[in-house]
């Protein structure tokens, strides 16, 4: 199991990634709208322009200008607010830099030739973007002896006791041929490529991805959550952290809470982001997550002046031309795949729960599911997260699992740690010549 991380390094995950295009923070909501479309993890990195044209930035440089990450939720919540409503276009106008929040610990530039423990590491402590140096000319390496950096031995690359934040001056003179060829050429990895690298991994896994998440450990119960009843826009007062959702739950008469939806940067990646805002800003929770189409008045929908815009052939999330349009779990992206789950029952906000079920019913797993079938079912769906159900009840909600959580059950088994941890010295004389 722990060659996996020990014969692998980040760079054997950079293979056929496209170079990063860094996305300012001077440029508008609206741009980064169809820049997110575009993402993994429902969102993108954010940037400060280059102060220095011409001149070829240190890692430091370049780590000093990241912003933060901006993501669906961060949009749609910002677009809900009683200013933007009432001038979107104003709105959609605005420059990043007043919606992203800032936190330049979400990613690092790390050398290729880093040990994909350490990676492992540094996402296990809250990284979600690694931002590697692009080579040309693939030398040095293989994925059998990838512990060797041409022809050196790997020593603290990447992450250190000391300094987890930097790279180590071995990482840096690692290839002065290489690093000349790729100064300005970086890729971004992310968590989602981690998880698709070890899923092809699964026999040198082995126990593990057979083994249930609850067994390893790998549930979350410290989850964000809002009542259904209780307005929509309160899920967007305290940021949900990671992942980026707050389940929408329904108490009940023994004390727990079943699910019946989310508001997530996942479910609002690809969405209508001005009829989501509306959403958020006017109806409950059990309301935004279900829709509301066949049960609202004219009355208690939006005016010409706050109607969503509705996407033209050649527009991106509903940046284009207008026309009125009531609110539906279709008008910010979900729609029903066929037809309605078992017998039709009415919840205590007085929505059918059998109402557009498809893409708005949440992603969910039992608590006796295996690790393989999680991380299967988050990446078919390209989700961020899993929510976990008991096992007798497809409903009652446990917690749920995000990308850490998998790296995290991954990572501790014993016989992996002990392996990877040992010096690169005392692994020499197990590779075999």
């Amino acid at each position: 199991m722990a060659s996996v991380f020990i014969y692998h390094v980040v760079g054997d995950l950079t293979v056929g990634k496209p170079e990063i295009a860094e996305f300012y923070e001077t440029e508008t909501v609206e741009s980064a709208i169809r820049a997110i479309g575009e993402s993994t993890e429902c969102g993108i990195p954010v940037w400060k322009k280059k102060t220095h044209v011409g001149i070829v930035e240190s890692s430091e440089m370049r780590q000093q200008r990241f912003v933060g990450i901006l993501n669906s939720l961060d949009i749609v919540a910002f677009l809900a607010k009683a200013e933007c409503l009432e001038d979107q276009e104003k709105a959609m106008k605005t420059p990043v830099s007043e919606v992203v929040v800032p936190n330049n610990s979400l990613l690092r530039l790390v050398d290729p030739g880093t040990r994909l423990i350490d990676a492992l590491e540094m996402m296990k402590q809250g990284l979600r973007r690694l931002l590697v140096p692009k080579i040309v000319v693939w030398r040095g390496m293989s994925k059998r002896f990838s512990i060797l950096y041409n022809g050196k031995w790997l020593k603290n690359m990447g992450i250190s006791n000391n300094s987890s934040n930097n790279l180590s001056p071995g990482a840096n003179r690692a290839s002065s041929s290489s690093t000349t060829s790729m100064r300005d050429k970086f890729c971004c990895l992310s968590r989602e490529d981690v998880i698709r690298f070890l899923i092809g991994c699964l026999g040198a896994l082995a126990p593990l991805p057979l083994s249930s998440i609850f067994s390893l450990g790998a549930v979350n119960p410290n989850y964000s959550s809002i009542e259904a009843s209780l307005p929509a826009i309160e899920a967007t007062h305290k940021p949900p952290g990671d992942p980026s959702a707050i389940a929408v739950v329904e108490p009940t008469p023994d004390g727990q809470y079943k699910i019946i939806g989310e508001i997530s940067a996942s479910k609002l990646w690809k969405c209508d982001y001005l009829a989501a805002a509306w959403a958020l800003a006017n109806l409950s929770a059990g309301q935004f997550v279900m829709g509301v189409e066949d049960n609202v008045t004219p009355r208690s929908l939006p005016d010409n002046s706050t109607n969503s815009m509705v996407a033209d052939n050649n527009t991106v999330n509903g940046v284009g031309s207008t026309r009125p349009k009531k609110f539906s779990s279709r008008s910010i992206g979900f729609t029903p795949s066929g037809p309605c789950f078992g017998v039709s029952r009415t919840s205590s906000f007085g929505i059918s729960r059998s109402m557009y079920r498809g893409r708005s019913a949440p992603l969910t797993c039992k608590i006796t599911s295996s690790l393989a079938a999680l991380m299967a079912q988050m990446l078919s769906h390209r989700a961020t997260h899993v929510w976990v159900t008991e096992d007798e009840s497809d409903d009652v909600l446990v917690g749920v699992v995000g990308y850490a959580d998998i790296l995290v059950a991954v990572t501790k088994h014993p016989a992996a740690l002990n392996q990877a941890n040992r010096s690169p010295e005392g692994l020499a004389t197990e590779i075999p010549s």
